[in-house]
């Protein structure tokens, strides 16, 4: 979108300096003149300006209320005469803020709220809601979750895989009494395709992270027409790691480092600790396994005589959390760890905090779902996250190796 000025009148800052409505008066705008810059991108052309690059003509603008968490705002959308003019900048935005304020509704409706999530349903739309109401808005936004999460993965292939889970709270139908919360398991997966870019793939609920669940998880991407995974990060759960080898036979399984670390300190002394961190640096960026193994063995008996707890998870576990160092160097700090799904995770969490308790397994499905739906948009349409050519090479050498001369090089470190 091209550069433009944002100018706000002076009865705009007054109504915000002494008005009820606080932020919006100054969010609404805005937001108007951004609909006006995005018009003027469509067509090529300013209102009234004459240009050869004009590719039509401005024919009025329509009402449209915006929800937010700032309160209701009144935009002016406008239209060309050939209809074609869509603002996705919006209707990405409202999916993930309809979803929060559904899953508050609910909770009103149901009468398992508290009298804060009524104060704020009232802030948010001004009113409060029946159960006929809440039926006929979330009916949209499912369709538009639902086309998201089984839309088909053909068209690309997806070299690197990224997994993790996150754990909510959630009222379910049946329970006694009928008030208890569960815990509730999301499964999600982030796949980097072969032109670089980011993309969500999927999510899946259900009561436990069990190995079922991952292998029913992974099915269904599969099923999807997910194919072509060279290299899975994730967790050390047995039943991921199990679903992800028999989904994907000969992959490269990446231990997710950050957990790694956090397994081997949480079995190492508190006065050894600092002197792990170092360690681990040393080991975990090595320039290659020999490397790694190498470093291990000039510090394991160290560590026997310091952390031998630590020491056992050690030598269970370093080979995978080195397996990165596999892959030319540009992919392994990214490639690493879950962090980019756990930063994602964030974001769910702070909506998360506003809920607390989901009222029931559809709302949290409407809600990470169309913040997993916004974000995927933002991230497959977005800058590239990786350049590939490093890899496709790294790839075709491979290929072309015999796989036992490759196997005769792989050694698991051990305590010396």
């Amino acid at each position: 979108m091209a550069t433009f000025e944002i100018t706000i009148d002076d009865e705009k800052i007054q109504e915000l300096l002494h008005g009820d409505r606080g932020m919006a008066a100054l969010l609404e705008p805005i937001l108007n003149q951004i609909l006006q810059a995005e018009m003027t991108d469509h067509l090529g052309a300013g209102p009234e300006e004459r240009t050869n690059d004009r590719q039509g003509y401005r024919n009025g603008s329509y009402q449209r209320q915006l929800t937010t968490r700032v309160g209701r705002i009144e935009l002016e959308v406008p239209r060309d005469r050939e209809g074609e003019f869509q603002t996705a900048l919006f209707q990405r935005y409202q999916r993930s803020e309809k979803a929060l304020v559904l899953a508050l509704m609910q909770m009103v409706v149901q009468g398992v709220s508290t009298r804060r999530v009524k104060e704020i349903t009232t802030e948010l739309c001004g009113r409060e809601f029946s159960k006929s109401t809440v039926s006929r808005l979330t009916g949209e936004l499912d369709e538009q979750v639902e086309a998201w999460s089984s839309r088909s993965l053909e068209e690309q292939s997806y070299p690197f895989l990224v997994l993790d889970a996150m754990h909510l709270k959630v009222r379910r139908r049946g329970a006694r009494p009928s008030r208890w919360p569960r815990s509730t398991t999301v499964m999600l997966a982030v796949g980097i395709n072969e032109a670089g870019q980011r993309e969500i793939l999927g999510l899946e609920t259900a009561f436990g992270e069990t190995n079922e669940g991952w292998s029913r998880f992974i099915g269904q991407l599969k099923r999807r027409g997910l194919s072509g995974v060279e290299v899975a990060t994730s967790d050390a759960h047995e039943g991921l790691v199990q679903a992800l080898r028999e989904a994907f036979p000969g992959l490269i399984w990446q231990r997710c480092q950050a957990h790694f670390r956090r397994n081997v300190i949480d079995q190492t002394p508190s006065d050894y600790r600092d002197r792990m961190h170092q360690i681990l640096d040393q080991l975990l960026e090595a320039s290659s396994q020999s490397d790694m193994q190498r470093r291990f063995e000039e510090v394991s008996g160290e560590i026997e005589e310091k952390a031998p707890a630590a020491l056992e998870v050690l030598t269970s576990g370093l080979f995978d959390a080195t397996a990165v160092l596999a892959l030319p160097g540009k992919y392994r700090r990214r490639l690493r760890t879950t962090n980019m799904l756990e930063r994602f995770i964030e974001e769910i969490r702070r909506r998360e905090k506003v809920i607390r308790i989901f009222p029931n397994i559809d709302s949290v499905e409407r809600l990470v779902g169309a913040l997993c739906a916004e974000t995927h948009e933002e991230w497959s349409t977005g800058r590239r996250y990786l350049t590939m050519d490093a890899f496709f090479e790294w790839r075709e050498l491979h290929q072309t190796q015999d796989p036992k001369a490759e196997e005769t090089t792989e050694t698991v470190p051990v305590a010396v």
